[in-house]
């Protein structure tokens, strides 16, 4: 009996070994598709890793590009603006002549005239001035002086060829002013020479009383808004024959007239032209309404060209934003 039970766990003992080394097998055999499942899920999951981390240092990266670009261009931009109100700051504005245009000798008759409240550049052939420039600030809009109303013969000139008041009477036209007697009444001897014959062009009675009129109360406006305004303007004379007036004086009577504005005190320079044709009407400042550069091309007159020429290229381009 006892040999019995020995010898069947002696059979018992070739079956569990071999059990064991099947397990063992089997897990031999799985170890190595396991492995490389394993292997590859981890590799997959580095490169998955290392790809998201090199996305985000690239946008990181561009996103520092991009941040060093924009501050570096508004420190240019910043910069340009400093330049440029420097350079303007550094033009005073009373001596500078901010206001004169460019020289026409060589091209017709000119004979400057400084007086207290304006600069006039006289021509002698037509009896008329080519231009009329001065700056009209704060200080020149208080009223202390009353109208005169005297029109004088240009003390510059001689007797022979100064234009009189007469050479206007029952001509059909109005002694339209260039600078106008509203914006020199700040002084006495400035309000006289406003009423110089070599101020004054014949202007349509409309157009004087009228149009011209409000564009004059206007810049009165934008001078006492802006602190200081620089103005120019004069007859236009087109390439045809003209009419002409005058008892003692041949005066040609212009087809148009022009006037410029520029303002260099607010955030950013600007400047407006405008040109009336010589004749009745009734129309919106609007209608008026040019670049420098244009006015320029009309008339041959080169305004504004102590600017740098940046400044001047911008200003004179484009339609300042005026309040009409």
């Amino acid at each position: 009996m006892a040999q019995r039970k020995q010898s069947k766990k002696q059979s018992q003992k070739p079956l569990s070994v071999i059990l064991f080394i099947g397990v063992i097998v089997l897990v031999c055999l799985a170890y190595e598709p396991v492995a490389k499942a394993l292997r590859k899920g981890c590799e997959t999951a580095v490169t998955t890793f290392q790809e998201e981390l090199n996305q985000s240092k690239s946008n990181t990266a561009q996103q520092e590009t991009k941040a060093a670009k924009s501050n570096k261009a508004k420190q240019s931009a910043k910069k340009q603006k400093e330049t440029k109100q420097k350079r303007l700051s550094d033009m005073p504005a009373e001596s500078s002549g901010m206001e004169l245009p460019a020289s026409l000798k060589g091209t017709r008759s000119e004979y400057i005239l400084k007086r207290k409240g304006y600069t006039a550049s006289f021509n002698r052939e037509w009896n008329l001035p080519n231009w009329v420039a001065w700056e009209l600030n704060k200080d020149k809009l208080v009223e202390r002086e009353g109208r005169s109303d005297k029109f004088l013969p240009d003390p510059d000139l001689s007797e022979v060829e100064a234009v009189t008041t007469d050479d206007y009477k029952r001509s059909g036209w109005d002694r339209g002013h260039m600078c106008p007697a509203g914006d020199n009444r700040w002084h006495w001897k400035a309000m006289q020479e406003s009423f110089y014959m070599t101020n004054i062009c014949p202007q349509d009675h409309n157009l004087n009383r009228g149009d011209w009129k409000e564009l004059e109360e206007k810049c009165r406006r934008w001078a006492e808004k802006e602190g200081s305004i620089y103005i120019v303007c004069g007859p236009i004379l087109y390439n045809r024959k003209h009419q002409v007036i005058g008892k003692e004086h041949r005066i040609i009577v212009p087809e148009a007239f022009f006037k410029v504005v520029l303002s260099l005190n607010g955030k950013q320079p600007k400047a407006a032209g405008f040109i009336f044709k010589n004749s009745s009407g009734n129309r919106k400042l609007e209608s008026y309404l040019n670049t420098v550069d244009e006015v320029e091309r009309i008339t041959g007159i080169d305004f504004f060209h102590r600017l740098p020429d940046d400044i001047e290229e911008a200003v004179e381009s484009k339609l300042g934003d005026f309040d009409l």
